[in-house]
């Protein structure tokens, strides 16, 4: 996915705009950004604000950490019943 050249606290000033009362091609003009971008953001960003923006980051970083220590503790797991498995 590629990455984008706003922040999310960027995206969300931009979605406050629009909340404002600024016309939406207004705002896609002044940050050069498509209609189609601005209502994906919306959709994602709508309601949240940059504190929570940040700790959604983080419980998805953390998300992806603990599903990537399951991950190898399977494969470990795998590997040991299948040595002990062997030798009986």
């Amino acid at each position: 996915m590629n990455k984008s050249k706003f922040s999310e606290a960027q995206i969300v000033g931009i979605l406050r705009e629009g909340e404002a009362g600024v016309p939406v091609a207004e705002i896609l003009r002044k940050h050069g950004i498509s209609r189609p971008t601005f209502y994906l953001w919306k959709s994602k960003y709508g309601t949240a604000g940059v504190p929570e923006l940040q700790r959604l980051k983080a419980l998805e970083q953390e998300n992806a950490r603990l599903k990537r220590m399951y991950a190898d503790m399977a494969l470990e797991n795998a590997a040991i019943k299948d040595v002990l498995s062997r030798k009986l």
